[in-house]
């Protein structure tokens, strides 16, 4: 049986350039990848798009940003810790423990990267507006591929986009990125091809990047399934559990501060993996909401203490099954079983119960499907329509909607998709503001 090798998978070489850069003083090649992500615009944006609740009005409630920031120091965390547990193994090619810890660091900040507008109620949107729009003149003429990506947009398979294409070298490697850190970030190195295959509900590389899956399967040595399909690099599993563990924890703080989560209710779910009573008595001027808010922050910092040693230990005892490709359709929590797991599960439960289901959210939800179904209306029509008449015939008003669209502006001699695939660039890497504010400024244009 084929098995994958970390020499392999912690390849150092990068996507666009071809050969091992020069190590630089004080910032190792993995360090380079996470100083390219925090520095990008892609990245800076994040912290006006929406993590769980659209457009709030509450400072303290968590966007795409701090949530990334978040998820990258548990990343870390993990990352260095399975590291040091495998140093023996890694010795030999010359690879710190902190190395993982910054690869995996790498990969939780862009974990986000490719989310439009509104979180996943704009994934949601986005597809919704293809399918319903399917035997519209505009998108007749897609072949079922290419409106299979559009129908089913997916926020990591614009992550990968944007990562190795758009941004810094435009459509050459994009960030330029190590291999180890794109691998990593894949947690679905497929493509929507594979779509109900095996339990596949999600995507993580469109038609257009196929290519770009294709290099970065093969200089990892990634075990292929499918056709257009790999199996996960191990270390993308601790980028997911690191995920996994801010939004269990972190989206219940939210809860509290949104209303729509009680004290009681979420001191209840973090006993389940830390013993409050063990928590020291804190400084006599914390009272009321302010007292229970710093005993939940500190009984968190505990809970995620717990859940990372139990991930760590769970990958180490997982190691050969990983590098197998054996371990499908799991997940380090699931795989950890006991309180680890029941806390996980609650705290997602308690959420989509109480949290994702809750009017007020919803009613914020619907009028981010309204404006992406504006903004789509506007931007694939006026795509369409230059496709369609001499460019000097072109009405007055397309021509504002696509110099809009700045360098993201498609060309009359390209494709339908390739347009509207930069039409899809543009909305999403929008804010949640700017798209509400361009969605009006559409509207006002139309009456």
């Amino acid at each position: 049986m084929n098995q994958m090798t970390w020499i392999n998978l912690l390849s150092r070489k990068r996507s666009g350039v071809s050969q091992i850069e020069q190590k630089e003083v004080g910032r190792s090649h993995f360090q380079k990848d996470i100083d390219r992500i925090i520095f990008s615009s892609a990245f800076r944006r994040l912290n006006h798009k929406t993590q769980v609740h659209p457009l709030p009005e509450n400072d303290n409630i968590h966007t795409r940003l701090p949530h990334s920031l978040e998820v990258s120091s548990v990343g870390r965390s993990l990352g260095t810790k399975v590291g040091k547990r495998l140093t023996d193994e890694l010795k030999c090619i010359e690879i710190e423990p902190s190395d993982l810890g910054d690869i995996v660091q790498a990969a939780c900040l862009a974990h986000d990267i490719g989310n439009p507008p509104f979180g996943h109620s704009g994934e949601v949107a986005i597809g919704d507006w293809f399918r319903a729009n399917a035997d519209s003149d505009c998108l007749k003429d897609l072949t079922k591929a290419e409106l299979n990506d559009f129908q089913n947009f997916e926020g990591n398979a614009q992550g990968l986009r944007i990562i190795t294409k758009l941004e810094y070298y435009l459509f050459e490697g994009g960030m330029r990125l190590t291999y180890a850190t794109l691998g990593t970030f894949l947690k679905y190195p497929w493509t929507s091809d594979l779509l109900g295959i095996a339990g596949k509900k999600k995507y993580g590389c469109d038609r257009s990047e196929r290519g770009i899956l294709t290099e970065i399967a093969t200089e990892l040595g990634l075990i292929q399934q499918y056709e257009t399909g790999w199996c996960r690099h191990p270390l993308s599993y601790l980028m997911e559990a690191a995920d996994d563990i801010c939004y269990a924890s972190i989206d219940l703080e939210d809860g509290i501060e949104m209303g729509f989560l009680t004290y009681d209710e979420v001191t209840d779910i973090l006993k389940l993996i830390v013993d409050f009573d063990k928590i020291p008595p804190l400084h006599p001027n914390c009272e009321g909401n302010d007292l229970l808010n710093r005993k939940i922050a500190i009984a968190r910092g505990k809970a995620m203490n717990t859940l990372i040693e139990g991930i760590v230990d769970t990958f180490i005892y997982k190691k050969d099954a990983l590098l197998n490709g054996e371990f499908v359709g799991e997940d380090l929590i699931g795989a950890c079983g006991g309180r680890v797991k029941e806390f996980i599960d609650t705290a997602k439960n308690t959420a989509k119960e109480k949290i994702f289901n809750h009017p007020r959210k919803m009613q914020l939800e619907i009028g981010s499907h309204a404006t992406i179904a504006t903004l789509l209306d506007a931007f694939i029509g006026s795509a369409y329509t230059l496709h369609r008449v001499d460019s000097d015939r072109l009405d007055a008003r397309f021509k504002q909607i696509l110099n809009l669209m700045g360098s993201y502006q498609p060309k009359k001699d390209w494709s339908l998709a390739h347009s509207y695939l930069h039409v899809l660039d543009f909305i999403s890497g929008m804010t949640d503001k700017y798209a509400m504010n361009i969605s009006r400024q559409i509207e006002a244009m139309n009456k």
